[in-house]
């Protein structure tokens, strides 16, 4: 995988299990099952040193819950 096909998150819940995750495809927003939802998470201009090099940064804006 490269350095393309990651992204830092910021923002959302803290306990969130990882903060790296890979994308599909740049640009996009995000979706994250997490706890009986998703966590929404949307692309910046911006780009945060990470162990795994410089990754593009989406921040959190909402969260959704699965149907029951």
């Amino acid at each position: 995988m490269s350095e393309t096909d990651k992204a830092f998150l910021e923002g959302g819940p803290q306990d969130l299990p990882d903060r790296i995750v890979p994308v599909d495809t740049s640009g996009q927003d995000l979706k994250i099952e997490f706890r009986n939802g998703y966590e929404h998470f949307r692309p910046t201009r911006r780009q945060a040193d990470t162990p795994h090099g410089k990754l593009p940064v989406y921040e959190w804006w909402e969260r959704t819950e699965m149907a029951s």
